[in-house]
């Protein structure tokens, strides 16, 4: 029994909640959705607001920031639910942009928490239902939109989408932003595989958009046997670019310019693009203006995607941890590449990402590679970094470090001015030297 349960629930704080929630399943993961919809009938978190899902490979985060954005300039009460958070849990559970404080999260977690062991509704053992750590969580920020009474709620999907708990809400609409390979072990090895998981958040007259320029064709398959109202990027609603600044974006009779999103990235404009779909899809219950939209796009900013944390030297931050993320930060680095200077990467990944895939994206626009293991049972050890950079890239000029900290510490004593220091290969590198900085 650890230590942290001793506390009376009244007093636990944030941390040894979230302690406390760890433990009260054997695995990170366990998929299936009937845990959380028998919690969901516990709770009554049966929601009337607008509830707006949105799964993918890469390309989530950044959806769900523009989401918020647009409804929270368009003056609604709006919820966003997204992981995994960098520095703090905070981050995970907003309101109109705003981190819910520790206390909002708390009494979520203690009324999660009190259902899951309600004694008049145990299993046939007696058992208290056991939730993952994001079932719990899913779970406290539903709740905690239902208490602040929030217009819509974006909710990110964790992994895939068919067994995920956010998929145990049902939503009014449906967003796959891209299909391409990550998390294998769970979700098969074929970009078919994935797509069907990723399609199983489609419902039944529910408008399902998909933002892959390439759609597998089990997910197209699966949202026409649901007889979802399936929404194709580049099909049934486009982008176009016009202009350095502008793009439009068009969807039968509708056609307006809308100003370059503030996140970096020619891939962010399917993002984008995505997001104006689900909002056009939604006006007859939440109407927004176009010029709503258009504010929202230059306001829009999310931690650690192609984000510029200094300049002279430039430091990039970046959480691109497979090779569709990584052939897309390799493009920004080089759109962004001053003739000048050198490009120092600051690298560490998770031992069952492909890191061989993510070196070879971006080999072609590193000078130097400073990699570091990562302070975590699955992190990737330095060695075994050091044998893949060399292997694919035989030229490689190659530092090693403990970890991200001090590898970055470094890069910022040996760079001058006109080098940029990138900082990629997992959410976990990306946090360590934000925590640093």
């Amino acid at each position: 029994m650890a230590h942290h349960m001793h506390h009376s629930k009244s007093t636990r704080n944030l941390a040894e909640w979230l302690s406390y929630i760890e433990s009260l399943h054997p695995k990170s993961i366990a998929m299936g959705l009937d845990r959380v919809k028998q919690m969901i009938d516990r709770l009554k978190l049966h929601p009337k607001f607008t509830i707006i899902t949105v799964a993918g490979t890469n390309g989530k985060g950044s959806t769900c920031a523009m989401l918020e954005q647009i409804y929270t300039n368009a003056g609604y009460q709006v919820g966003c639910y997204t992981s995994p958070h960098l520095l703090r849990y905070n981050e995970r559970v907003r309101i109109n942009k705003q981190e819910a404080n520790d206390e909002a999260i708390c009494a979520a977690f203690a009324a999660v928490d009190a259902a899951r062991a309600d004694t008049a509704s145990l299993d046939a053992n007696g058992d208290a239902i056991a939730l993952t750590y994001f079932e719990v969580g899913t779970l406290a920020a539903v709740w905690h939109f239902m208490q602040t009474g929030v217009d819509v709620a974006i909710l990110e999907i964790g992994l895939g989408g068919r067994l995920d708990a956010v998929n145990a809400f049902e939503p009014d609409c449906s967003i796959v932003t891209s299909v391409d390979l990550d998390h294998q072990e769970y979700l098969g090895d074929t970009r078919e595989s994935i797509g069907f998981e990723k399609a199983g958040i489609y419902r039944t007259s529910v408008t399902a958009i998909c933002g892959d320029t390439n759609p597998p064709l089990s997910l197209v398959t699966f949202a026409h046997e649901v007889k979802a109202n399936l929404k194709l990027v580049q099909h049934d609603f486009n982008f176009t670019v016009d202009g350095v600044d502008s793009w439009r974006y068009s969807a039968g009779e509708v056609d307006f310019q809308l100003p370059r999103p503030a996140l970096k990235g020619a891939y962010q404009l399917n993002n984008a693009a995505c997001a104006v779909s689900a909002v056009e899809s939604l006006q007859s219950s939440l109407p927004v203006s176009s010029d709503q939209i258009a504010s929202a796009m230059l306001q829009v900013s999310l931690a650690g995607r192609f984000q510029t944390v200094s300049t002279s030297p430039e430091v990039i931050l970046d959480v691109a941890h497979n090779p569709h993320a990584a052939r897309a930060l390799a493009e920004n680095l080089n759109v962004s590449r001053a003739s000048q200077g050198q490009t120092v990467a600051v690298f560490a990944m998770l031992a069952d990402k492909d890191m061989q895939g993510v070196v070879h994206a971006v080999k072609d626009e590193i000078d130097l590679w400073y990699i570091a293991g990562i302070d975590n049972v699955r992190g990737a050890s330095v060695e075994e970094l050091l044998a893949i950079v060399s292997e694919v890239d035989p030229n490689a000029r190659i530092k090693t470090f403990q970890n991200a900290n001090i590898a970055y510490e470094q890069a910022c004593i040996d760079v001058s001015e006109n080098d940029k220091i990138v900082v990629f290969g997992s959410f976990y590198t990306v946090a360590s030297v934000m925590q640093k900085l």
